[in-house]
């Protein structure tokens, strides 16, 4: 029987308040309206940015439905809606593509007038929101919400993929893999036979490692205090791992030690602490080296520099979902992906079935875990 048009009853995963554990619990997921598609989605990633929603360190309205790592099949569409149809295979985009704002027209630039995560209203371009949970307005998250077996998205934040891509790997391009391939390849350009750092070897982490190696770069230091990271970031490309609690030096002069005193040629801060922030700056070559801040640093967050680090040449530049084009980049990266151009499964640790989703976020906690893929309905659920 359709449901197109009909409200659809289905589980969600919601955050009634910071610091407390999601509860899964049914709500109603509205038609898509002018504009709009609804989304069954198939999988999902447990990205650190959702956890920092839950811990505080990201203010956002609540109660709230998270997930912005997934990928699904088109249920439905709205009015006027013509590049979409059901049964297409998407994923939603945390960073929408409305191609029409001043930085959608600029080819350089990505963060849409429609991105919803610094001044994040949580509901849809109409003010309202398509999920209820006993019958009160939950808010949505960056215009996705992929913790739920249903969502609704505007068209600016949906690309249309492979009808032959697996969702349960590509997801992790909605967010993940995305953000750190993209700070390589697009946002530090990475020259062939260049030396980079990587400050954090989580899943965003190791997809930079995976696009500095694409790029060609000769040596790849990774660096994090969680040595269990260490054989996974190898295999994908590092050339050496080191954990700053070995040294009783500033991490940045082991760097500037293991370069001949050069630095890198750019290095990449993956986890949004202003200690590795500064160090990362510090540990690129300080006339050309180039440092790239890639993890979301905490709401209010301030740092104070010496001028020097930035005086000498050095290039301090941030990025948001690795510089791309979400609806124009998206589809590419799996079309790359389908033909083997780089390879998820090291990243994917943990797949469980929706319903654990608390038992997701305690793995990334303690550090046992890359990338947790969440399967929804009748999707077969195994651990990797």
């Amino acid at each position: 029987m359709s449901t197109a048009g009909k409200v659809i009853k289905c589980k969600a995963a919601v955050a009634w308040e910071p610091k407390k554990p999601i509860s899964v619990v049914e709500i109603e997921v509205a038609p898509p309206k002018a504009h709009e598609v609804r989304i069954k989605l198939v999988a999902t990633g447990i990205c650190r940015t959702d956890d920092h929603v839950l811990t505080g360190e990201i203010k956002m309205n609540f109660p709230i439905i998270l997930g912005h790592e997934g990928a699904g099949i088109v249920e439905s569409v709205g009015e006027s809606v013509t590049s979409f149809k059901p049964g297409d295979k998407v994923i939603p985009l945390c960073v929408p593509q409305c191609g029409k704002c001043s930085v959608c027209k600029t080819p350089e630039g990505n963060m849409c007038d429609k991105i919803d995560f610094f001044e994040p209203r949580g509901v849809m371009y109409d003010g309202t929101s398509r999920f209820t949970c006993k019958g009160k307005p939950v808010h949505n998250f960056v215009c996705t919400s992929t913790f739920s077996e249903y969502t609704v998205c505007h068209v600016d934040s949906v690309a249309k993929i492979d009808a032959a891509a697996p969702l349960e790997k590509v997801c992790l391009i909605g967010c993940g893999f995305s953000t750190g391939y993209g700070a390589a390849i697009k946002t530090a350009k990475v020259r062939p036979g260049s030396t980079c750092a990587v400050f954090g070897l989580g899943g965003v982490g190791l997809s930079v490692v995976i696009g500095c190696k694409s790029a060609g770069a000769s040596k790849i230091i990774g660096i994090d205090i969680n040595k269990d990271k260490f054989p996974a970031a190898q295999e994908l490309g590092a050339t050496e791992c080191i954990s700053p609690l070995d040294f009783k030096k500033p991490i940045n002069e082991v760097v500037f030690d293991m370069t001949d005193g050069k630095g890198v040629d750019y290095s990449f801060e993956v986890i949004g602490h202003t200690d590795t922030l500064i160090a990362a700056l510090a540990s690129c070559n300080m006339n050309y080296g180039t440092s790239i801040i890639v993890g979301a640093p905490p709401s209010g967050t301030e740092i104070t520099i010496s001028p020097t680090l930035v005086f000498t040449g050095r290039t301090w530049k941030g990025c948001i979902f690795g510089s791309l084009k979400s609806k124009d980049d998206i589809p590419k990266l799996v079309s790359d992906f389908m033909a083997k151009k780089f390879c998820l499964d090291p990243l994917i640790t943990h797949i469980l079935p929706f319903d654990k989703i608390n038992e997701g976020f305690e793995l990334l906690r303690a550090g046992k875990s890359i990338r947790t893929v969440l399967l929804f309905g009748d999707e077969k659920h195994t651990r990797k």
